[in-house]
């Protein structure tokens, strides 16, 4: 047997690590060559050999810590300047220009705890458009939700202990198999049959020559061959024992994993499925997470279900304050218990700006408080207070003094969670009676509402609403009763006894592709315009069919009560209601590699010219429109016709858009009008701009010139313009 040593090679012991190794080239009696490797210098995965060994210095790596931003805003900036010449009926006005500036921020502290900011204001030279602005700074725990949320799924590896002995159980496993590969790389089947034969070729000579007296042995004469066979037993033992070290460390490698996967799994969870705060915050804090998924407070920070301040939204209950417009400060607090303050100043108009009315100020505290977390089973006690506007700018009482407009309340309230989707919701109110009930008597707010002999300041309210898994029925119901001396902020009217009630479905059919909404309701439309004695008799029906089958157009009809706002005199308006019946079909395809749109509309108006001031009165409307999706253009056209009692309206109108840059795209219109009873045909254009600066933002103009209905049965002619600027950042 010979040996030759080959030095400074490389060879690879395993797919993923590279050891530099020396080897042996070892040569038997036979023909037969082995090569054995033999690493030169120590590394954790490679075999321990009996050679001179080189020391290599291992530098610490310390990680580098992520830098986290004290603040992240992102949102829009818009301004827009807006010029109209002539103010479509029932009013007339010229010349109208506003200017608007709105921006909306999201405000991240520490990619942890979101605000948001908002604030918009709106002057113009109109003068029946108020001039609006307000400013809010808010907090609700939907957002704090979705940050956990957007941070969770960031999150890839875990707890740092677990890091440190998933990295240690993977350098193990890569050392054993190297290992492992070594020895069954030098005990290969070839050269295990090789010293076999050769054992037993010595072992027969040995008992050749012992039988012919030439050699006399003191042991068996297969000795060789013996200890051939316990080396290999040995090695074998040794593989299985390596194989079964590598296979008990891999599985705990593999609980690890999974443990991390059912962690992240498990917070997904928690965060998308809690049906309320409280169980959410019990679920992530079992769970021992890290700050940089789960920061300090957050059980506070769940509680709070909302915080602003300015222009926010009152809405608490149906006898209390009901989508109320405050400028002031609102918080809910609902860990278990429930707490909730609001205060400020009261607009009645919000719904409604185009109507500048001088009103004595108004504004609403309440407090609201209880057991019971509002998605669930709670019952909640609400007081709240402050002045409401009834009697006109300018009533006076018998003396000449100003009427006292205060007026106050209790409601309590309790839902009932009566199924996993369904809620039955009950309140009773009592407030203060109106000044005119109570001067008689010489009552006090306070006294009049605590006055239990009448019941005239009284009002109840039932609310139902479920859902029914197996069929996505959606059912709401809704009946209230409201005595004559009853007062609140949620209602406008007064002095006389309201029942009202309202009920509402949504059935999805074959598979969702058809959904049809349906709703009937009772003196159930609240609106500022309304007299304060007003009670409606009628019951208003309306209805809604959708079709959605892919790859055909998507239909839509519906019929349904409206309303138009019309100015009868200087500070008098009237709101008239009417049914409408509109049906739309829209379709988006592609045709030889061309994407387009084709879109098809019906309306018409069920209303009489003795009780609207509508130019349009009882009147059909058709409209349909293509539009084609080139690379750098789009081109749409649409024709449109109303047809009235006694006049028809025709239009045609074709428009194209021409992208030429990626930051720069320019358009224009052609307009054509035909009025039947005149039989005059009256054009109209319509130009439109598009810039796109990098770093600077969006800046789009518009100008058309289109034609009104006007009075004697004639279009007056109606020119437009806008630029709007708008960054988002």
């Amino acid at each position: 047997m010979s040996a030759v040593s080959v030095s400074a090679q490389v060879l690879s012991m395993s797919p993923k690590n590279i050891t530099d190794t020396g080897y042996l080239f070892i040569r038997h009696n036979s023909k037969v060559k082995t090569r054995i490797a033999i690493a030169l210098y120590s590394k954790p995965d490679s075999a321990k050999v009996a050679v001179v060994r080189a020391r290599v210095r291992k530098e610490n790596i310390v990680p580098v810590p992520v830098h986290t931003p004290f603040l992240v805003v992102h949102g829009n900036v818009m301004y827009d300047y807006f010029y109209q010449s002539n103010i479509d009926t029932p009013y007339v006005e010229r010349d109208i220009q506003q200017h608007t500036v709105q921006t909306n921020l999201s405000i991240t502290i520490r990619n942890r705890y979101p605000l948001r900011v908002a604030f918009s204001t709106q002057q113009g030279n109109s003068a029946l458009f108020r001039n609006l602005t307000g400013a809010r700074l808010s907090y609700n725990n939907m957002d704090f939700k979705n940050q956990l949320l957007a941070n969770a799924r960031g999150w890839a590896a875990g707890r740092l202990k677990q890091l440190k002995e998933m990295d240690s159980l993977k350098n193990f496993v890569d050392s054993l198999q190297q290992s492992l590969s070594l020895l069954k790389y030098t005990y290969d089947d070839a050269y295990y049959r090789q010293r076999l034969i050769e054992a037993k070729e010595k072992a027969f000579r040995l008992r050749l020559d012992s039988l012919a007296g030439k050699y006399t042995q003191s042991g068996p004469t297969d000795s060789l061959y013996q200890t051939i066979i316990a080396e290999k037993e040995l090695r074998l033992k040794k593989i299985d024992s390596l194989e079964g070290l590598i296979g008990g460390v891999k599985k705990r490698y593999q609980s690890l994993l999974d443990k991390q996967a059912k962690l992240k799994s498990g917070l997904l969870d928690a965060l998308q499925n809690s049906r309320n705060n409280k169980e959410l915050s019990d679920a992530l804090e079992s769970m021992n997470l890290p700050d940089s998924v789960l920061p300090k407070g957050f059980r506070t920070m769940l509680a709070i279900r909302s915080f602003g301040i300015g222009r926010t939204m009152a809405d608490y209950s149906e006898l209390t304050a009901r989508n109320i417009s405050i400028t002031g400060v609102q918080v809910e607090y609902n860990p278990s218990y429930y707490l909730a303050v609001a205060t400020g100043t009261v607009d009645y108009q919000f719904r409604n700006f185009i109507v500048k009315e001088k009103r004595n100020p108004q504004y609403l505290s309440l407090i609201r408080a209880g057991w019971g977390m509002k998605e669930s089973n709670h019952i909640y006690l609400t007081y709240y207070t402050g002045r409401k506007q009834l009697y006109g700018t300018n009533a006076v009482t018998d003396t000449g003094g100003r009427v006292d407009n205060h007026l106050m309340g209790i409601s309590l309230e309790a839902q009932w969670k009566l199924g996993q989707q369904t809620y039955l919701t009950g309140e009773v109110a009592r407030s203060s009676m109106p000044y005119n009930s109570r001067k008689p008597h010489g009552e006090t707010n306070f006294g009049s509402m605590m006055n239990f002999s009448s019941r005239s300041n009284e009002a109840y309210t039932v609310g139902f609403n479920t859902t029914i898994p197996q069929t996505y029925t959606r059912l709401t119901a809704m009946y209230k009763v409201m005595g004559n001396d009853f007062q609140s902020f949620s209602f406008y009217t007064t002095g006389s006894r309201q029942i009202a009630w309202n009920i509402q479905a949504e059935q999805p059919l074959f598979k969702q592709k058809v959904v049809l909404a349906g709703a009937i309701r009772k003196n159930d439309y609240a609106t500022f315009y309304a007299p304060s004695n007003y009670q409606s008799n009628t019951v208003f029906k309306s209805v809604q069919v959708t079709v959605r089958i892919p790859k055909w157009p998507v239909l839509s009809v519906a019929y349904q009560p409206t309303s138009q706002l019309i100015k009868l005199g200087e500070g008098q308006f009237s709101e008239q209601l009417f049914y409408m019946l509109t049906g739309t079909a829209s379709y988006t395809y592609t045709y030889h590699d061309i994407m387009m749109n084709s879109m098809f509309t019906y309306s018409r108006f069920y209303n009489r010219q003795t009780d609207t001031a509508f130019v349009y009165f009882n009147s059909r409307n058709i409209m349909a429109g293509h539009t084609l999706f080139l690379k750098r253009f789009t081109i749409a056209g649409q024709a449109s016709a109303a047809l009235t009692e006694e006049y028809s309206l025709y239009g045609l109108t074709g428009e194209t858009t021409w992208r030429m840059l990626d930051w720069f795209e320019i358009g224009g219109a052609l307009k054509y009008n035909h009025q039947s009873q005149t039989n005059n045909i009256q054009w109209g254009y319509g130009a439109n701009a598009r810039i796109n600066i990098k770093r600077i933002g969006e800046i789009a103009l518009r100008a058309d010139k289109s034609y009104l209905p006007g009075v004697n049965k004639q279009l007056v002619s109606n020119k437009t313009g806008r630029l709007t600027y708008t960054k988002i950042f």
